[in-house]
């Protein structure tokens, strides 16, 4: 029997507006422009905390929980990213994006800077099964930009929190809740 493979949709948010979740026209020149607006230092994050932030957080908005929120005023923006259904495997289509964003990435004006890969899921289906696979997309992303595109894996954390933070203004099984953040999480400084 032939296996049907459905194509899921994720969003990928890489910094602009806090709250700004809509999937935008993706070019190198707007990611680095986009993500390049950081201009305070970015607060020490401990992706534990946030991971069970999310998860006991019933269900708030980001812009609501302590440690999210000083994120949620972080650099961001959204752009779009196919995975096969349920499964980590990207779109062979999303390789281009995947690439703009890598490219950005690589430019002078972001060398210095640390990035945060947030996985979503919609609320459809198994909550720790959605919890799992919003780790993994993220994770596998991070992986692509790294060793397809040769981003320092060491710039980007991942962190996946599946159904917890849905976007503002929709139901927690909408499409659009299945995305990946990026945030700019500023200058990398060694600890002394």
């Amino acid at each position: 029997m032939r296996r049907i493979l459905l194509k899921t949709t994720l969003l990928f948010a890489v910094a602009l507006l806090p709250g700004l979740v809509a999937a935008q026209e993706v070019s190198q020149d707007r990611i680095v422009k986009g993500l390049g607006k950081l201009t305070s230092a970015a607060p020490a994050i401990d992706l534990e905390l946030l991971r069970q932030e999310a998860i006991n957080g019933g269900n708030k908005q980001m812009g609501e929980l302590p440690n999210w929120k000083r994120l949620a005023k972080l650099p961001q923006m959204v752009v779009e990213i196919n995975f096969e259904n349920d499964s980590v495997a990207i779109q062979p289509a999303s390789y281009r994006t995947l690439g703009m964003i890598a490219d950005a990435l690589h430019h002078p004006n972001m060398w210095a800077y640390n990035f945060l890969i947030v996985g979503h899921a919609s609320s459809t289906g198994d909550e720790k099964h959605n919890l799992d696979l919003s780790e993994r997309r993220a994770a596998a992303i991070k992986e692509a930009l790294s060793t397809t595109f040769a981003v320092d894996p060491q710039r980007l954390y991942a962190l996946g929190v599946g159904e917890y933070l849905p976007i503002d203004g929709t139901q927690g099984d909408a499409s659009n809740n299945r995305r990946v953040q990026l945030i700019n999480l500023g200058v990398f400084k060694k600890k002394s």
